[in-house]
């Protein structure tokens, strides 16, 4: 879980790294290149990328931290499947009960007003 989670921090916040981070988390998170190859083709240390990768996954985190940005957008994006998913129930379904569905979307939807 961890790795994803860098990865979708990186989708956030990767522009504020520096070139140097961006390049050492893009090889190791998007091409699976072991610190010795990132090392060498970078023409650094493997402890220079270890540091580097440390120092952008600190920076992802603590941007995340300070503006949750990525977990509002996921929350998000999961409260709009459910409100799909409930609306095609109501849509398709002529049994469905639709006032505990519409209660529903409507808490839904004050969820994403807070």
């Amino acid at each position: 879980m961890e790795t994803l989670e860098l990865v979708l921090l990186y989708d956030y916040y990767g522009s504020l790294l520096t070139p140097r981070m961006q390049e050492c988390f893009d090889m190791r998170y998007n091409q699976d290149l072991s610190l010795g190859e990132i090392g060498e083709i970078l023409g650094i240390s493997r402890q220079g990328v270890h540091d580097n990768l440390s120092r952008a996954e600190a920076l992802l985190r603590n941007m995340e931290e300070k503006t949750g940005c990525a977990r509002r957008d996921q929350n998000c994006r999961r409260a709009a499947r459910e409100i799909l998913e409930l609306t095609s129930r109501l849509r398709s379904d002529p049994k469905a009960d639709m006032p505990s569905l519409t209660e529903r979307i409507m808490e839904i939807a004050r969820e994403l007003e807070e």
